[in-house]
């Protein structure tokens, strides 16, 4: 079996030169701020050369393509924003966290 990691989101994408750093953040079961709300902390680096970067990006907008088609996911007026889940009892949600 193979090791999985689950992320709530991406926190930072760095690019330094040919290569991207994509950092992935989870909700903190412990560590709350001022808020009170769950703090978001680094879980894993991915790293890749720039061009597998934009092989994933495209694969991922193939997928969200699919998912919109599909009534799983709706876009928000302008395709460039963010799209928004659609829960199976109907009341929307955002995508990803807020980690500002």
């Amino acid at each position: 079996m193979s090791n999985e990691l689950y992320a709530d989101g991406i926190g930072e994408i760095t690019v330094t030169g040919t290569i991207v750093r994509i950092d992935l953040m989870s909700l903190s079961a412990t560590e709350r701020d001022a808020s009170n709300n769950p703090k978001p902390v680094f879980r894993q680096r991915i790293i890749m050369p720039v061009d597998a970067f934009a092989n994933a990006v495209d694969l991922m907008q193939k997928a969200l393509g699919g998912l919109v088609e599909a009534g799983a996911v709706r876009r928000v007026n302008d395709p460039n924003q963010k799209a928004e889940i659609i829960p199976p009892s109907g009341a929307s949600g955002n995508a990803s966290p807020n980690f500002n």
